[in-house]
C-alpha cells in the first residue's frame, strides 16, 4: 500500500469508529497531541482514548488535505479539521485546527507515529 492509500484507510477507520481497523493502522510507538495539549503515548493509552471517542455518536468532522510529503520512510498529512460535537451539558461546539499525521513505513505497510491537532 503507497502512502496516500495508507493515510486515506487510516482516516476511513477513523470515519467508521472502527477501533480494530484504526490501531491495525498504527505504530506501538505512537504519539497523540490533543488540541490542548495533552500528550498521549503508545499504544494502549490510543487505544483507551479512541475506545471512548469511536463510542461517542455525536461528533463529526470535515477535513481539507492540506499538503503531503514523503521522505524516506517517513510521510506526513496535514489537514485542516473542522471537529463538531456537544459538550457534557449537550450544547454544540465545534474546533478547528490542523492535523498533522507522520507515519513510518514499515516493511510493505505505513503506520502512524505521531498525530497531532493544533488549534488554529
Amino acid at each position: 500500500m503507497d502512502f496516500p492509500a495508507a493515510v486515506n484507510h487510516h482516516l476511513a477507520a477513523i470515519g467508521r469508529r472502527d477501533l480494530d481497523g484504526y490501531l491495525a493502522t498504527v505504530h506501538p510507538d505512537v504519539n497523540l497531541i490533543m488540541p490542548n495539549g495533552t500528550l498521549l503515548s503508545g499504544l494502549d493509552e490510543l487505544a483507551a482514548f479512541h475506545r471512548d471517542w469511536f463510542g461517542d455518536p455525536d461528533w463529526s468532522w470535515e477535513l481539507d488535505l492540506r499538503r503531503t510529503v514523503t521522505a524516506g520512510d517517513t510521510g506526513i498529512a496535514i489537514f485542516a479539521a473542522d471537529y463538531h460535537d456537544l459538550d457534557g451539558q449537550g450544547r454544540p461546539y465545534q474546533l478547528s485546527y490542523l492535523l498533522t499525521l507522520v507515519f513510518v513505513r514499515d516493511g510493505e505497510r505505513w503506520l502512524l507515529l505521531h498525530d497531532q491537532n493544533t488549534l488554529r
